[in-house]
């Protein structure tokens, strides 16, 4: 299950030789952008000065915030005339970040995909239906043609009208879907209230977001697929920079093409193997928009070596943002902590909101949570109980006091594209 068995299997220290070449070659190609040659004549870096791969560490990082500031097309390194696709990160504040790509950018991609996907097991006899956000968002278009340069049979459903999704996985024989998965989470649940057959369905690949392990096996029993986490950003060309292989234990890095680094996010030191930071990117092949030491403010850690699989170094699953993370009184906190924590009880369902406000000058954490009305006698006692239970396992999990309400099942928002769990209010407190 290669796509591409020699490069993808290349032995450490021939990696290492086509690792540097590339390196070599993307500084040189970021000297055609403004702010590279700035950035790299103030800490006074030329090409001729990385001679190992540890000479990275010489080069400044670059910040999501940098690309902002040189909307549209300061970090541009081609003529736009050779720019045939562009595409926007969904930023949420600002402008957006704006990411370029040439024909051959395009054909990397779909390439690295292609990797993915055949990585575990899927095949041109399978039938893929693409849930995610075809706009400005890569999710859609970065899967659409690396299956169909599989040979795939692909069918661009994008997001929305649920109903209509279930039907043609049904009708069509789907085999394969990729969506984020809040949304294959909702789309169980009105797959069952339709009393509707998913027998076809053997492979969902999941991505955009960070969920767990508890998510993991209950989307697998819902759906009937092998659920595989799938990693990206937009900036990095979209999905396809690591991807889960057989093994589901750590998400392959495709080494050629990404020179990663796990950095201490506030001190910005380089963690050894095993210690948790945040994942900085430099990508190798890329011609439109090449960036050095990109701060991805991905949690994650590097794995040890040595998968069976014998595909490279592996990455752990993402845990959070840095810029996603809670500080409540002093404690950190993820939302797919807590997520972890819900889908454990029985008597709540897997929808959730997490409010956060600032009384009295302490943090109060208000996380708004469904029932389970087959685990529910509908008894004020026993909403008591489930409530307690609920407050209990959170605090115990997150060493948290939170409040703790239980709400109607669907009553909590349903996500389409990335889901937004967290509304943090402290900013309005004065």
């Amino acid at each position: 299950m290669f796509w591409d068995k020699k490069i993808e299997t290349l032995k450490r220290d021939e990696l290492k030789s086509l690792q540097l070449k590339r390196l070599k070659k993307t500084v040189r190609q970021t000297l055609n952008v403004d702010f590279y040659r700035q950035h790299l004549s103030n800490a006074r870096i030329r090409v001729e000065d990385i001679r190992t791969l540890d000479d990275i560490e010489k080069i400044p990082f670059t910040k999501k915030q940098d690309l902002r500031d040189g909307y549209p097309f300061g970090f541009l390194a081609v003529p736009l005339n050779n720019v045939v696709r562009i595409h926007t990160t969904s930023g949420t504040t600002g402008k957006p970040t704006v990411v370029g790509y040439t024909r051959k950018d395009l054909d990397t991609w779909a390439d690295l995909i292609a990797r993915n996907m055949t990585m575990v097991g899927i095949t041109e006899d399978d039938v893929f239906q693409n849930m995610v956000n075809y706009g400005m968002f890569t999710g859609g278009l970065g899967f659409h043609y690396g299956a169909e340069k599989i040979g795939m049979t692909v069918i661009p459903s994008a997001t929305g009208n649920t109903k209509r999704q279930i039907e043609m996985i049904a009708d069509f024989g789907v085999t394969t879907i990729h969506c984020t998965p809040s949304y294959a989470m909702h789309l169980s649940e009105v797959a069952e209230e339709m009393h509707a057959s998913l027998d076809s369905l053997r492979t969902g690949i999941f991505g955009a977001e960070p969920w767990s392990e508890t998510m993991r096996h209950s989307l697998e029993e819902r759906l009937g697929v092998t659920a595989f986490d799938s990693y990206g950003l937009s900036e990095l060309f979209g999905p396809g920079v690591a991807f889960e292989c057989p093994e589901r234990n750590g998400l392959h890095i495709w080494h050629d093409a990404y020179l990663i680094e796990i950095i201490n996010p506030q001190t910005g030191e380089q963690l050894s193997d095993g210690e948790r930071g945040e994942l900085v990117v430099t990508p190798l092949m890329k011609e439109a928009m090449p960036l050095l030491r990109y701060r991805t403010g991905d949690i994650t850690m590097k794995m040890e070596d040595g998968c069976i699989c014998t595909r490279g170094q592996k990455i752990a699953r993402i845990t959070g943002r840095s810029d996603d993370m809670l500080v409540i009184r002093g404690i950190n906190v993820f939302p797919s902590q807590i997520e972890h924590v819900l889908l454990k009880i029985p008597e709540v369902g897997n929808q959730f909101m997490v409010y956060v406000d600032r009384v009295n000058h302490l943090d109060e954490m208000i996380v708004d949570v469904e029932i389970n009305r087959d685990n529910f006698s509908g008894e004020l006692a026993d909403l008591a109980r489930i409530q307690k239970k609920v407050v209990k396992e959170l605090r115990d999990a997150l060493e948290l006091r939170t409040t703790v309400k239980l709400v109607e099942p669907g009553s909590l928002p349903r996500f389409e594209g990335k889901a937004k769990r967290v509304i943090d209010r402290r900013g309005d407190t004065i």
